[in-house]
C-alpha cells in the first residue's frame, strides 16, 4: 500500500527538492500540496509549486492556496535567500498559470483529505506552520485522524538562522508553531535546523548529483545556483556554527516520512515555542527536565543514513 502524503510547502529551492523526492518514489501517493507564505510571498509559492510539478510531468497533483500571512502578522520574515521569487530568480516564460490551482482553499482541503483518509495520511510540513495551526483550530479532531506529522523547523540549541535564537519556519509564525506543537498529538517527527546542518552532504556529492543530463537535473541546477553560491560563501560559513556542506533542509523531513529507517538516531522529548522574548521569540524550547508537564513528546531526529538520502536525491532527478 502506498504512503499517502499531504505536503505543506513555501516552495523555495529546498521545498522543490523535497517535492521532487516524493514524486520520484513509487511507494508514495501525494494527495495534495498545500501552499503557505514563507520563503517568498504566497503568489510566488503557488507559481513555484506548479513549476516543479510541470518539470516532473505531474500537474495532475492538486495544489491549494493557503495562508498568505502569519497568524498575528507582527512581522514577516520572507527573505531572498532562495532569490526574490524563491526559485533562484531564473526566468520561466512557460511557467504554468495559477488557473491550475484548486478552487478549495488549503486549510479546508487539508481537513477533508485527512477526514476522507483517516489514519492513513502523513502530513509533511516544510513551511511556516500557519496552515496547520488554522486547520486544527477549525477541526480540533484533525491530529487524531493523522497517521503522523513530519516537520522541518525549530531548533534544539538556540542556534538561529533568522534571528539570534530562532529557525526560519518557526520565527516566520511563532504562534502557529506553538499551536501545532501543543495540539498535534499524533506521532510528530522533527528535522530541526542544527540536525540538518550536522547531517549535511559533501559539496562533491552535489556536483555529481547536478551533473546528470536530464531535464530535472538541469532545472535543479538552475534554480539552486544562487542559494548554493550563498551557502558556500565564507561569510555564510561563519554564521553557521552547527556544520557546513550541502544542506537541503526540507528534504530530511520528507525523506524520513517516506522511509522511517532513514532515521538512525533520535530522541523523544516534549517541546514548545517561546513567544515573548526579545531575542528568543520563535525559539523551540526542548524540555529535557520535564518542566512543561506535557504528555505528548516529539521525536527529534539526530542522525540519518546519508547513503539512503543520497539515493533518494539521485532518483529524484532521473
Amino acid at each position: 500500500m502506498k504512503k499517502k502524503l499531504i505536503i505543506d510547502v513555501d516552495t523555495g529551492v529546498d521545498d522543490a527538492m523535497a517535492i521532487m523526492v516524493a514524486l520520484a518514489n513509487p511507494d508514495v501517493e501525494i494527495l495534495g500540496i498545500t501552499c503557505c507564505h514563507g520563503n517568498t510571498p504566497l503568489e510566488n509559492v503557488l507559481k513555484n509549486t506548479l513549476r516543479v510539478l510541470k518539470v516532473c510531468n505531474r500537474l495532475d497533483i492538486p495544489v491549494y492556496r493557503g495562508c498568505s500571512k502569519p497568524l498575528l502578522a507582527r512581522k514577516q520574515h520572507a527573505g531572498d535567500y532562495h532569490g526574490k521569487d524563491g526559485l533562484g530568480d531564473v526566468p520561466d516564460p512557460d511557467a504554468p498559470g495559477l488557473d491550475l490551482l484548486q478552487k478549495k482553499k488549503a486549510v479546508q482541503a487539508m481537513i477533508k483529505l485527512v477526514k476522507d483518509n483517516a489514519g492513513e495520511v502523513i502530513l509533511v510540513a516544510t513551511a511556516p506552520l500557519t496552515n496547520l495551526a488554522v486547520a486544527v483550530q477549525l477541526d480540533p479532531s484533525l491530529p487524531k485522524k493523522l497517521k503522523a506529522l513530519y516537520i522541518m523547523g525549530g531548533n534544539t540549541e538556540s542556534r538561529g538562522n533568522t534571528t539570534v535564537c530562532g529557525e526560519f519556519n518557526f520565527v516566520a509564525d511563532p504562534e502557529a508553531a506553538y499551536i501545532v506543537l501543543d495540539r498535534y498529538t499524533c506521532p510528530t517527527y522533527m528535522a530541526t535546523w542544527e540536525f540538518t546542518c550536522r547531517n549535511s552532504l559533501p559539496w562533491s556529492f552535489c556536483d555529481t548529483w547536478l551533473a546528470e543530463s536530464t531535464q530535472k537535473a538541469d532545472f535543479m541546477k538552475k534554480i539552486s545556483s544562487l542559494s548554493r553560491m550563498k551557502a558556500q560563501s565564507a561569510d555564510y560559513k561563519k554564521e553557521i556554527t552547527a556544520g557546513t556542506g550541502f544542506n537541503s533542509c526540507d528534504v530530511y523531513a520528507l525523506a524520513a516520512a517516506i522511509d522511517d529507517t532513514l532515521i538512525t538516531e533520535s530522541e523523544e522529548v516534549a517541546v514548545a515555542v517561546e513567544l515573548e522574548g526579545t531575542y528568543t521569540r520563535g525559539m523551540m524550547v526542548v524540555d529535557y527536565i520535564q518542566k512543561l508537564k506535557k504528555d505528548h513528546k516529539a521525536i527529534i531526529m539526530k542522525k540519518v543514513d546519508l547513503e539512503k538520502l543520497k539515493k533518494m536525491l539521485t532518483n529524484a532527478l532521473k
